[in-house]
């Protein structure tokens, strides 16, 4: 099903997030966390933990320093987090591309819609999932959030790739599956595609001009005819 909320502009660029959009990264991150939330003795429940999606390690780390006192320094909370995860990536053999979106992104390719990246992961992260499963030629740019201060939901990251893009910012859309994402192309004044993610569990993608249940139910003719 896919719902059109308002019907924008011409649409020639596509700027993807990719936890929950692209790959189902989200449950090994958070076995991550919850590993790593148990080695420094703090309880953090699932509904806080849940207001943390879209946001970068380093920002989440953050907050919990500053919640939980404690004494680590970020970049090393960052690093063992980070540890933790890449040793579940590497091992977990059930890791998938969200349904129909690699026909989605290869539609677009081929249509000459143009693709840029702009993940709240880490590089490492964005490179191992691309690398996994070949998205590297596809993809113009690839924007990873550790490279800005502040994560989504600020703008910075979309305002980065809609500049780095051959298109007007009128022309970009963003596809997004997490409440600080569609809010962070909102204050960009970026039009965003709501992806309705069965692991992100309790977002507002209310903001979004469109929400999409089903990557199926989009392709390259439909979204230049918008």
């Amino acid at each position: 099903m896919l719902l059109i909320i308002n019907k924008p502009n011409m649409i020639s660029t596509i700027i993807f997030d990719m936890d929950g959009v692209i790959v189902d990264t989200e449950p090994v991150h958070k076995y991550a966390f919850f590993v790593h939330f148990k080695e420094l003795n703090i309880e953090v429940s699932d509904d806080f933990f849940s207001t943390f999606t879209g946001q970068s390690t380093k920002n989440v780390y953050q907050i919990l320093k500053d919640k939980f006192n404690l004494k680590e320094e970020i970049n090393d909370l960052v690093l063992r987090k980070r540890s933790i995860f890449n040793d579940a990536f590497d091992t977990k053999p059930d890791l998938y591309l969200i349904a129909g979106v690699e026909d989605l992104i290869k539609d677009l390719y081929q249509n000459n819609i143009e693709l840029i990246l702009a993940s709240s992961a880490s590089h490492s992260t964005i490179n191992k999932v691309f690398n996994r499963f070949n998205l590297n030629e596809y993809f113009k740019e690839k924007i990873s959030g550790e490279d800005f201060p502040k994560s989504k939901p600020d703008p910075a990251i979309f305002l980065h790739a809609a500049a780095l893009s051959s298109s007007e910012k009128e022309n970009c859309m963003v596809i997004e599956d997490s409440t600080n994402g569609v809010q962070a192309a909102v204050s960009a004044n970026i039009k965003v595609m709501g992806y309705v993610s069965e692991n992100s569990k309790k977002q507002d993608l209310s903001k979004a001009n469109f929400i999409c249940e089903n990557f199926a139910d989009i392709n390259a003719e439909y979204i230049k005819e918008l």
